[in-house]
Protein backbone atom coordinates (compact mmCIF):
# COMPACT_ATOMS: atom_id res chain seq x y z
CA UNK A 1 0.00 0.00 0.00
CA UNK A 2 1.54 3.19 -0.86
CA UNK A 3 1.99 6.04 1.49
CA UNK A 4 -0.67 8.32 -0.65
CA UNK A 5 -3.15 5.55 -0.05
CA UNK A 6 -2.63 4.97 3.46
CA UNK A 7 -2.95 9.41 3.95
CA UNK A 8 -6.17 9.10 2.40
CA UNK A 9 -7.77 6.29 4.18
CA UNK A 10 -6.73 7.69 7.34
CA UNK A 11 -7.99 10.96 6.56
CA UNK A 12 -11.68 9.64 5.45
CA UNK A 13 -11.37 7.12 8.96
CA UNK A 14 -10.54 10.31 10.78
CA UNK A 15 -13.30 12.18 9.24
CA UNK A 16 -15.96 9.54 9.47
CA UNK A 17 -14.71 8.92 13.27
CA UNK A 18 -14.96 12.34 14.28
CA UNK A 19 -18.42 13.01 12.90
CA UNK A 20 -19.51 9.85 14.11
CA UNK A 21 -18.51 10.60 17.83
CA UNK A 22 -19.57 14.55 17.47
CA UNK A 23 -23.33 13.24 16.48
CA UNK A 24 -23.31 10.40 19.15
CA UNK A 25 -22.51 13.02 21.87
CA UNK A 26 -25.81 15.17 20.39
CA UNK A 27 -27.89 12.17 20.75
CA UNK A 28 -26.59 11.40 23.99
CA UNK A 29 -26.75 15.15 24.95
CA UNK A 30 -30.53 14.79 23.90
CA UNK A 31 -31.74 11.75 25.55
CA UNK A 32 -29.81 12.90 28.59
CA UNK A 33 -31.33 16.32 28.39
CA UNK A 34 -34.87 15.81 27.33
CA UNK A 35 -34.67 18.75 25.55
CA UNK A 36 -36.49 16.95 22.17
CA UNK A 37 -40.06 15.37 23.32
CA UNK A 38 -41.68 12.57 21.28
CA UNK A 39 -44.82 13.54 19.46
CA UNK A 40 -45.97 9.99 19.53
CA UNK A 41 -45.97 9.32 16.26
CA UNK A 42 -42.76 7.54 15.97
CA UNK A 43 -40.58 5.75 19.60
CA UNK A 44 -37.92 8.21 19.09
CA UNK A 45 -35.83 6.89 22.16
CA UNK A 46 -35.56 3.40 21.29
CA UNK A 47 -34.18 4.41 17.89
CA UNK A 48 -31.96 7.00 19.28
CA UNK A 49 -30.04 4.29 21.11
CA UNK A 50 -30.15 2.03 18.39
CA UNK A 51 -28.21 4.59 16.47
CA UNK A 52 -26.03 5.37 19.00
CA UNK A 53 -25.13 1.78 19.50
CA UNK A 54 -24.91 1.44 15.66
CA UNK A 55 -22.44 4.05 15.44
CA UNK A 56 -20.38 2.75 18.59
CA UNK A 57 -20.28 -0.40 15.98
CA UNK A 58 -18.95 1.91 13.31
CA UNK A 59 -16.65 2.78 15.16
CA UNK A 60 -15.44 -0.23 16.51
CA UNK A 61 -14.46 -1.06 12.67
CA UNK A 62 -13.38 1.80 11.67
CA UNK A 63 -10.59 1.32 14.64
CA UNK A 64 -9.79 -1.90 13.61
CA UNK A 65 -9.61 -1.23 9.85
CA UNK A 66 -6.99 2.02 10.86
CA UNK A 67 -4.91 -0.83 12.94
CA UNK A 68 -5.15 -3.23 10.06
CA UNK A 69 -3.65 -0.48 7.61
CA UNK A 70 -1.04 0.23 10.12
CA UNK A 71 -0.28 -3.37 9.89
CA UNK A 72 -0.12 -3.49 6.23
CA UNK A 73 1.98 -0.63 6.29
CA UNK A 74 4.69 -2.00 8.68
CA UNK A 75 4.65 -5.16 6.69
CA UNK A 76 3.16 -7.26 9.67
CA UNK A 77 -0.49 -8.09 8.72
CA UNK A 78 0.21 -11.70 7.99
CA UNK A 79 0.08 -12.37 11.40
CA UNK A 80 -1.61 -14.18 13.98
CA UNK A 81 -2.05 -10.26 15.34
CA UNK A 82 -4.12 -9.11 12.13
CA UNK A 83 -7.02 -12.07 13.23
CA UNK A 84 -8.14 -9.66 15.98
CA UNK A 85 -8.93 -6.24 14.32
CA UNK A 86 -10.31 -8.56 11.30
CA UNK A 87 -12.66 -10.14 13.83
CA UNK A 88 -13.48 -6.65 15.61
CA UNK A 89 -14.77 -5.90 12.16
CA UNK A 90 -16.74 -8.82 11.73
CA UNK A 91 -18.72 -8.43 14.91
CA UNK A 92 -18.96 -4.78 14.38
CA UNK A 93 -20.81 -5.56 11.18
CA UNK A 94 -22.66 -8.47 13.03
CA UNK A 95 -24.05 -5.69 15.45
CA UNK A 96 -24.72 -3.26 12.73
CA UNK A 97 -27.12 -5.97 11.17
CA UNK A 98 -28.69 -7.14 14.27
CA UNK A 99 -29.19 -3.34 15.20
CA UNK A 100 -30.79 -2.89 11.58
CA UNK A 101 -33.41 -5.63 12.21
CA UNK A 102 -34.18 -3.66 15.30
CA UNK A 103 -35.25 -1.06 13.90
CA UNK A 104 -36.56 -2.89 11.32
CA UNK A 105 -38.87 -4.68 14.51
CA UNK A 106 -39.73 -1.16 15.85
CA UNK A 107 -41.01 -0.06 12.32
CA UNK A 108 -43.07 -2.99 11.41
CA UNK A 109 -46.12 -2.00 12.89
CA UNK A 110 -46.63 1.55 11.43
CA UNK A 111 -45.86 -0.32 7.97
CA UNK A 112 -49.32 -2.62 8.15
CA UNK A 113 -50.66 -0.68 5.03
CA UNK A 114 -47.73 -0.85 2.94
CA UNK A 115 -45.80 -4.34 4.10
CA UNK A 116 -43.23 -3.87 1.48
CA UNK A 117 -41.24 -1.72 3.25
CA UNK A 118 -40.37 -4.03 5.88
CA UNK A 119 -39.38 -6.10 3.78
CA UNK A 120 -37.13 -4.17 2.08
CA UNK A 121 -35.61 -3.26 5.44
CA UNK A 122 -35.23 -6.72 6.00
CA UNK A 123 -33.48 -7.02 2.69
CA UNK A 124 -30.90 -4.80 3.58
CA UNK A 125 -30.54 -6.56 6.77
CA UNK A 126 -29.79 -9.35 5.20
CA UNK A 127 -27.22 -7.58 2.77
CA UNK A 128 -25.34 -6.68 6.13
CA UNK A 129 -24.98 -9.87 7.25
CA UNK A 130 -23.44 -10.86 3.91
CA UNK A 131 -21.01 -8.12 4.05
CA UNK A 132 -20.15 -9.82 7.25
CA UNK A 133 -19.75 -13.06 5.30
CA UNK A 134 -17.72 -11.84 3.22
CA UNK A 135 -15.22 -10.29 5.00
CA UNK A 136 -15.35 -13.84 7.02
CA UNK A 137 -14.35 -15.63 3.75
CA UNK A 138 -11.54 -12.48 3.72
CA UNK A 139 -10.49 -13.80 6.96
CA UNK A 140 -9.72 -17.20 6.13
CA UNK A 141 -7.81 -16.18 2.98
CA UNK A 142 -5.62 -14.64 5.58
CA UNK A 143 -5.20 -17.59 7.45
CA UNK A 144 -4.26 -19.33 4.34
CA UNK A 145 -1.34 -16.52 3.82
CA UNK A 146 -0.38 -16.41 7.44
CA UNK A 147 -0.05 -20.21 6.70
CA UNK A 148 1.92 -19.88 3.54
CA UNK A 149 3.78 -17.02 5.01
CA UNK A 150 5.41 -19.16 8.34
CA UNK A 151 5.76 -22.29 5.59
CA UNK A 152 7.96 -19.87 3.28
CA UNK A 153 10.00 -18.85 6.26
CA UNK A 154 10.69 -22.18 7.14
CA UNK A 155 12.06 -23.35 3.47
CA UNK A 156 14.07 -20.05 3.74
CA UNK A 157 15.57 -20.84 6.85
CA UNK A 158 16.18 -24.70 5.96
CA UNK A 159 17.66 -23.09 2.34
CA UNK A 160 20.17 -21.17 4.25
CA UNK A 161 21.02 -24.34 6.49
CA UNK A 162 22.02 -26.13 3.35
CA UNK A 163 23.59 -23.28 1.39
Amino acid sequence: MGKLTVRALRAVLGVVLAGTVFVQAGMVWVLVSGNDPEDGSLPLTPLRVITILGMMSAQVALVCVWRLVTMVRRGTVFSHAAFRYVDGVIGAIVAAALLWFTVTAINAPGQRDDPGVTVIMGGIGLAILGVALIVLVLRMLLAQAVIRDVEATQMQAELNEVI
